[in-house]
């Protein structure tokens, strides 16, 4: 058993140790209806929903799903962005005992074929405009029901109608058929009963969802989360945010619910709390900004990405963002340079935290009001152990020397969807093996060095992308940058760093590895710099590196 020096780090109000209750997921949105009925759930463009509409809503999915034979155990996959029908969907379809699929709308045929084949599942919810694309990656495997719906369902009059009207003249208003497995969203909850849904499961063993891991290095896989999986991430998301007011706080739902950062830290925690959910279906800065001045969201979880479009705004001053308090950044590292010019810019409070699809998924952060240390992850979550390992034996690494990090707390998956062998080896005595490289100090904070698949090995010397893109974002210039180990005929992979400049900014390639130089061993610094107008990313804003190598190896391929 590891020691546990972290633990002194808690603030009184927060117990080392919880007691989770054994509840269906969705119980979350009956405590918040009985507690809160009268308070804002959704405000979506302008519409608003309370938690008792919201509850009635959600009803009705249920039992809607439920008539069309719909039963316990099957996948209902949801590909939606940020819109009611979302938290309708996810809430109702656990509501009724099924297994929720997120799915990323801009996944194409192929990837969207696989995840519904893998997954076995018999139901979609699928925005209008992406119907066509369902249809094609189930010419295979046709489903039983695929219910389909529109923004302009819950925009309020007049946006509904100039939506409508924009759509048509874009030719983007699809023209929709129903019948047959073709079934409309809003007709369905318009002939459905709003009587109670109480399906019998197991907490601890049923599955609420089935979350698919980005799949950079093959086939995504389906990661196993159960109800007590997400209602303990929850609660322990909630626990470290214990200065937050439940029924007062204003969360800003730009990170997508089909991103499972997003899932956990919006909508569940935002539901648990009995918090007003402002929902953005895509993450526009300008939109944003304005959001955050007229609907004073306190409570803004983003990724790397978010935080820097908005220091780097040039109209960011027109904006009061001074109702922010709490942010919490994941999905990619922090850097140290964007943390502190937000926390200038708004007066509230931006920590790093970590976490992974595996394990619901956070599992570290810092602390928001207590000791925080720049650079580290922070602490492990309450009830979650950390710990060092060497990767091939599983023994434990020395204080402050560099291994894989190894967690293990209520929020770890079951394991993966039907691949025994995959789970056997992340999960080990109940130990999920993370992946990353890290190291942990004497007060128990963790840091993670980088990815171990994106370590860098430069003629025998290893090399973590993660330092070098530290340095570059201290540069004036850069706005984004990403670092990757490219094949190198000598050195056997050499560092190549991408480059975003910011807006009006002007720097060389020579400029960029002078500065690297004065602040970086030599076999670190970047031998190729490739200056872009963008960088891949996914839509949660996490930088697809793996995108970046597989463009160097086409390239290398066709030279």
């Amino acid at each position: 058993m590891p020691n546990k020096p972290w633990l002194q780090q808690y603030p009184a109000e927060v117990p080392p140790t919880y007691t989770y209750p054994l509840q269906n997921l969705a119980s979350f949105l009956l405590d918040a209806a009985a507690n809160n009925p009268q308070g804002t759930a959704i405000d979506f463009m302008g519409f608003r929903m309370t938690y008792r509409q919201l509850l009635a809503s959600t009803r009705r999915f249920a039992n809607a799903l439920l008539r069309q034979g719909v039963r316990k155990g099957e996948r209902v996959a949801i590909m939606l962005p940020n819109c009611p029908q979302t938290i309708i969907a996810h809430y109702g379809a656990l509501m009724m005992g099924a297994v929720v699929v997120m799915t990323n709308p801009m996944y194409m045929p192929r990837e969207l074929e696989h995840q519904l084949e893998d997954s076995g599942a018999t139901t979609i919810v699928v925005l209008d405009q992406l119907l066509e694309r369902v249809r094609k990656s189930t010419e295979r495997h046709p489903l039983a029901r695929i219910i389909v719906t529109a923004i302009r369902d819950y925009l309020p009059f007049p946006k509904n109608v100039l939506f409508d009207l924009k759509m048509r003249k874009d030719g983007q208003r699809p023209k929709i058929e129903y019948g047959g497995p073709v079934l409309s969203f809003r007709e369905l909850l318009k002939g459905a009963s709003e009587e109670p849904v109480e399906a019998i499961i197991d907490p601890m063993n049923d599955l609420a969802l089935i979350q698919y891991t980005g799949g950079t290095t093959g086939l995504a896989k389906g990661v196993m989360l159960t109800h007590h999986n997400l209602v303990a991430n929850a609660i322990q998301c909630r626990l470290w945010f214990y200065k937050a007011e439940n029924n007062k706080e204003t969360f800003l739902a730009a990170l997508p619910f089909f991103h499972v950062f997003g899932l956990t830290v919006l909508l569940h925690l935002g539901i648990y709390s009995a918090g007003t959910l402002v929902l953005l279906p895509r993450f526009e800065i300008g939109q944003v900004l304005r959001t955050i001045h007229g609907k004073r969201p306190t409570v803004f979880p983003g990724a790397p990405t978010m935080y820097i479009a908005i220091i780097n705004h040039p109209d960011v001053g027109k904006y009061d963002l001074s109702s922010i308090n709490i942010c919490i950044s994941g999905a990619a590292p922090l850097p140290q340079n964007v943390q502190e010019r937000f926390e200038a810019l708004t007066g509230g409070r931006l920590i790093e935290g970590y976490g992974l699809t595996e394990a619901s998924p956070v599992t570290h952060a810092n602390n928001i009001w207590e000791k925080r240390k720049n650079g580290s992850i922070g602490l492990p979550f309450p009830d979650t152990d950390a710990r060092i390992v060497h990767p091939d034996t599983f023994e434990d690494a020395e204080p402050g020397e560099i291994g894989e990090l190894a967690v293990r707390g209520p929020q770890v998956m079951k394991g993966y969807w039907n691949r025994p062998e995959e789970t056997a080896r992340v999960l080990q005595d109940g130990w999920l093996l993370t992946g990353d490289l890290g190291s942990i100090d004497e007060e128990g904070f963790t840091y993670i060095i980088d990815r171990r698949k994106d370590l860098i090995i430069a003629g025998g010397y290893n090399i973590y992308p993660r330092e070098v893109e530290e340095v570059l974002f201290e540069h004036p210039a850069v706005e984004e940058a990403a670092v990757a180990g490219v094949v190198d005929p000598y050195r056997g992979e050499t560092v190549k760093a991408y480059i975003v400049l910011r807006k009006g900014a002007t720097a060389g390639a020579d400029e960029m590895k002078q500065w690297c130089k004065e602040r970086l061993a030599a076999y670190k610094v970047p031998k190729i710099i490739e200056f872009r107008e963008a960088l891949p990313k996914t839509m949660a804003g996490k930088v697809l590196r793996r995108k970046l190598i597989e463009e160097e190896e086409e390239k290398a391929r066709t030279s």
